[in-house]
């Protein structure tokens, strides 16, 4: 097993690389409208935006109309808390805030922009942000230590008319409380009986005590434990406002004393906190949310050793019940710019815990299940929060915040149509990211054996040891042992996370050089040819591996042309039967995916090929979450210039209508009409699709490659692949030149695959 300082060094060696690739950091600011003629420019600027601001001034709610303001959050810290890492400043806490921008975009579309304030002081904090109200729909405070949060979120909100949010604090007890909701209905609890213990009087220890109590649980039921003790009516050390408001009579001193009986506790302290004798002494079917990252103050394991009938909560994704801002602030925040509230209020963050509560009772999507495979995911014991990637959050949680702000008259712009508003919420993210999250979850519940061909390069090695680390398989480096641990010993990692294979003195060469001459002899190759291209192409040696069953997966491509090796792997391995292989580009670019094919391995697909492309690109497009609306792409239009060589395409619509396949497909049409659906309406109003195209089938290679090359450049988009599709053997081609994040994921893909094979 890697050591986990090996995994540090990892971990922070890929994290570096990361924000410092190509653009440093994690945002850039993009235009929402054209910017190309001096008719664009003197709209958005002078004289044109002159108008805007004439109306906005006389009419203040027209910001929300004409500007950014309604999806915009200010995500602002002072680093005085940075994540476990203590007062690293302002201008350190910045990677952080980043990246919280970053979740705010990724899982609700709202739009983040961080502000790290240089100071400690909290009147000049307070004055600082309450300026900045006008240019934002929210504040995220984020990362200051308490009890300063305290003093800032509650000036802010006295002294700003928008929602102003200490995720730190209300993020976690939201989530948490959604847990305690449903560990409570399924071990017959009522809250308001429930004793409660908390270790950890810090801002979330506090928040999640006001919350609760809001909820009803009674305030004498509630014990909060500092490195001082239980915080008792009487006790002086140690002591402030927030924390004497949950000053409680009693004749306990120590989390021990307070855990004696205890029904629920909840950890929000440091690792080792609470012992297992702790727990044997807790209330018949104890509830434990032991939340201290990246440890817990109590591992499940420890807990199920000394009692099986307890629930238990962490803030680990390696463990069921995983507590994870995520769940939240992006909705909370989405429901209530979308209604324009004035603030967060008590009851908009109960109906938010009560929504998630509520998801986690209903039935699991399939997409979701099936990512989970090695756990089902049923409302009980290991499942009463929803996993972080399911698709219904955009909708369940912001709909009830938004609902609840109506209802208690914070809301500025009420929803009129709330079904309306449900589809507005579903169509506002991508599914491929989060259906790529749970393909990847469905790998760590199936560890794969993947061969990584060229294992010399430091690469691969940095993007195989990435991949154990993730809990994807067990890597295997092709190459020469000793160059392979020179290169690892030059960035500082051990060989204990692979399996090192030299082709040229492997145990099975012998039977991968017959395997191969079986396959090639009447293909113009000799036997000493199969023996010269087993032991020394390591890409034909790999693929020898994985087609005589001794590996599951195959990652290779860094250091060859895509052809290359695409001819090394079809030595070895065969199409599946039925299939035509291809590689399909996924190109996602402002929150919208576009599957393209085939842009690597078909100079000039006939019209059968084209159809099978087609069928298989569907169906990939609905592995990743998407309903396939597909385009077959030609010059023309329905006949419109008529050319001989758009017949091929015509004639694949025909073979498709043959197989009538189960998705909406057309053609042959431009580009530009499959993908501006309004264009596609008005000129060709007989078109089967419903929508614009998600997936496109070009009418050759050079239009795709060249396509999805362009547009990845030019474009800015972020492409996936090319991802190799249609052999009998899961294998990934990466393009030259790819990073080592490009490894991991054909490595997981190719993994998932194999998994897909053996378990469906």
């Amino acid at each position: 097993m890697a050591t986990d300082p090996m995994k540090a060094r990892t971990l922070a060696a890929d994290a570096l690389e990361f924000h410092q690739r190509g653009r440093p950091g994690k945002l850039e600011i993009a235009p929402t409208k054209p910017l190309t003629t001096q008719r664009d420019l003197s709209l958005a600027y002078s004289p044109g935006v002159a108008e805007p601001c004439l109306r906005i001034a006389e009419e203040p709610a027209l910001a929300y109309d004409y500007t950014a303001k309604g999806n915009l959050v200010a995500v602002v810290s002072n680093g005085t808390a940075v994540l476990g890492l203590g007062n690293l400043g302002a201008l350190a806490s910045k990677p952080v805030m980043e990246g919280k921008a970053v979740l705010f975009k990724r899982f609700a579309d709202v739009d983040g922009i961080d502000l790290c304030i240089d100071t400690e002081d909290v009147d000049a904090f307070v004055n600082c942000v309450r300026y900045l109200g006008p240019s934002f729909g929210g504040i995220n405070l984020e990362d200051i230590k308490a009890p300063e949060c305290f003093i800032i979120e509650q000036q802010l909100k006295e002294l700003l008319d928008i929602p102003v949010f200490h995720d730190d604090q209300h993020g976690t007890a939201i989530i948490s409380a959604a847990g305690v909701i449903n560990a409570c209905h399924l071990t017959g609890r009522d809250l308001g009986e429930v004793r409660m213990v908390i270790n950890g009087a810090g801002s979330a220890g506090i928040a999640c005590a006001e919350l609760l109590k809001a909820m009803g649980l009674k305030h004498d039921n509630v014990l909060i434990c500092d490195t001082k003790g239980v915080i008792y009516q009487g006790r002086s050390e140690g002591m402030n406002q927030w924390k004497s408001a949950h000053a409680v009579k009693t004749e306990r001193r120590t989390l021990t004393e307070a855990l004696e009986g205890a029904d629920l506790f909840f950890g929000l302290s440091a690792k080792g906190a609470v012992t297992q004798e702790m727990v044997k002494a807790m209330a018949p079917k104890p509830i434990i949310f032991a939340m201290a990252n990246p440890d817990p103050e109590i591992t499940p394991e420890e807990v199920r050793e000394v009692r099986s009938d307890a629930i238990v909560a962490t803030g680990r994704s390696d463990y069921p019940n995983q507590v994870n801002n995520v769940l939240g602030f992006p909705y909370i925040f989405r429901g209530a710019l979308d209604v324009r509230a004035s603030t967060i209020n008590m009851e908009m963050k109960i109906a938010a815990a009560q929504a998630l509560a509520a998801l986690a009772r209903e039935d699991v999507p399939d997409e979701v299940d099936r990512a989970y495979a090695g756990r089902r995911l049923r409302y009980g014991p290991e499942y009463i929060i929803p996993a972080p990637f399911d698709p219904r959050l955009i909708v369940a949680i912001p709909k009830a915040v938004a609902q609840t702000a109506m209802e208690t008259g914070v809301a500025r712009k009420p929803i009129e149509d709330m079904e309306g508003y449900e589809q507005q919420l579903s169509g506002r993210l991508d599914p491929t990211a989060a259906s790529l999250q749970r393909i990847f979850d469905k790998v760590r519940q199936h560890p794969q054996r993947v061969v990584f061909a060229e294992g010399e390069e430091e690469k691969t090695i940095r993007a195989a040891q990435a991949f154990f680390n993730a809990g994807y398989g067990r890597p295997v480096l092709i190459g020469r042992e000793n160059r392979v641990r020179d290169a690892m010993k030059s960035i500082g990692c051990t060989g204990d996370f692979c399996e090192i294979v030299n082709a040229s003195i492997g145990n099975h060469r012998e039977r991968y050089t017959e395997f191969l001459y079986n396959r090639a002899k009447r293909k113009g190759m000799l036997f000493r040819d199969c023996q010269r291209a087993v032991n020394q192409n390591r890409n034909v040696f790999a693929a020898c591996m994985l087609a005589c069953g001794e590996a599951d997966a195959l990652v290779t491509g860094l250091t060859r042309a895509f052809n290359v090796a695409f001819e090394d792997l079809t030595r070895c391995l065969d199409p599946k039967p039925g299939h035509v292989p291809f590689c399909l580009n996924i190109l996602v670019h402002r929150g919208r995916s576009v599957f393209i094919a085939d842009t690597q391995v078909n100079e000039l697909p006939s019209a059968e090929e084209l159809a099978d492309i087609a069928m298989q690109s569907a169906e990939a497009a609905r592995v990743l979450g998407h309903e396939p609306r597909v385009a077959l792409l030609s010059f023309s239009n329905f006949g419109n210039p008529p050319r001989e060589r758009a017949m091929r395409v015509r004639d694949a619509i025909e073979v498709l209508d043959r197989r009538q396949p189960d998705f909406e497909y057309d053609g042959e049409m431009q580009a530009n009409v499959a993908l501006d659906y309004e264009l596609m309406r008005e000129l060709y109003p007989f078109s089967r699709l419903s929508g614009p195209a998600n997936v496109l089938v070009m009418p050759a290679l050079h239009a795709a490659n060249i396509s999805a090359k362009l547009v990845q450049q030019l474009g800015s988009a972020n492409v996936i692949g090319p991802i190799l599709l249609g052999l009998n053997k899961p294998a990934q081609i990466v393009p030259l030149g790819s990073t080592v994040n490009d490894l991991v994921i054909a490595g997981a893909l190719a993994a998932h695959a194999a998994v897909s094979a053996k378990v469906g």
